[in-house]
């Protein structure tokens, strides 16, 4: 589309302004318009804006499991079933690899690593496996932090679609009232100025 464009120009415009007008134009729509993302890296962001969603839930839920003196392994494993997908298939292998005895650490920082949402979680899960310290606290602690999180996020989007709203009516607005408020008045006072002299 940039290179259409930058052509598009070379040839109305003609010669050699033309060729550096079209190479300017194609280089700043190249730069500045949205690239064209693959159906799997669409899946991939849906899937990651998902797990972000379902953060919040799954720390209660696995605060409350946890909490109620079950195993890291049964525990995660009864999170993984009751929420959906995306978190739901990733924690119950994690939960597998947790009963077949691996170190709970390593599952953790794995999740992590593999999925970015869930860094938080494995954070918090890591330090108190480490630390052997209660994790429904610190887990309640990480809904609480990623719910407002959440709300902030979703405060700036509505505050910036407000500004985004009021642009194009500025833009509409601004002509009309130069063209009907002030060249009236400049005009009006122009010639009120030229009968005097």
């Amino acid at each position: 589309m940039a290179l259409g464009a930058g052509l598009g120009a070379a040839v109305f415009l003609g010669g050699t302004a033309g060729l550096v007008a079209g190479g300017l134009l194609a280089a700043g729509l190249h730069r500045w318009l949205p690239r064209a993302r693959s159906p799997a890296e669409r899946r991939a962001e849906l899937d990651q804006a998902r797990l972000l969603r379902q953060l919040p839930l799954t720390a209660e839920l696995l605060a409350a499991c946890l909490g109620s003196a079950a195993s890291p392994a049964a525990a995660v494993a009864a999170v993984g079933g009751s929420v959906g997908a995306p978190m739901g298939p990733r924690l119950l292998s994690t939960a597998a690899e947790l009963a077949l005895g691996a170190p709970p650490e390593l599952c953790w920082h794995r999740l992590g690593e593999e999925h970015p949402p869930l860094a938080p979680l494995a954070r918090c899960l890591v330090r108190t496996s480490l630390s052997g310290a209660p994790a429904a606290t610190a887990l309640a602690g990480l809904a609480s932090g990623q719910r407002a999180e959440a709300v902030r996020a979703a405060h700036a989007r509505v505050r910036r679609a407000g500004v985004l709203a009021t642009a194009p009516l500025g833009l509409c607005f601004l002509p009309a009232f130069v063209l009907i408020g002030v060249v009236p008045v400049v005009v009006g006072l122009s010639t009120r100025f030229s009968q005097s002299m």
